[in-house]
C-alpha cells in the first residue's frame, strides 16, 4: 500500500493531532507512519482506508 496518508489528511485539512485522535493512536505514531519509519498494523491500516474512503491495495 502506498503512503499517502500526509496527502489525504491535507486534503481535509486536519492536523497530525486530530487525525491521531480520529484514529486513537498518538501523534507519534501518526508521524512515524507519514514518514515511513512505521507500518501500521493491519486492524489500524483498515481504519485509516474506511476514514479516509480508500480501499487497500496489495
Amino acid at each position: 500500500m502506498k503512503n499517502r496518508l500526509h496527502i489525504l489528511r491535507a486534503e481535509q485539512r486536519w492536523s497530525q493531532a486530530e487525525l491521531a485522535q480520529r484514529l486513537d493512536v498518538s501523534r507519534q505514531t501518526i508521524n512515524a507512519i507519514e514518514t515511513g519509519k512505521y507500518d501500521p498494523s493491519l486492524p489500524l491500516a483498515f481504519k485509516i482506508a474506511r476514514l479516509f474512503n480508500q480501499q487497500i491495495e496489495e
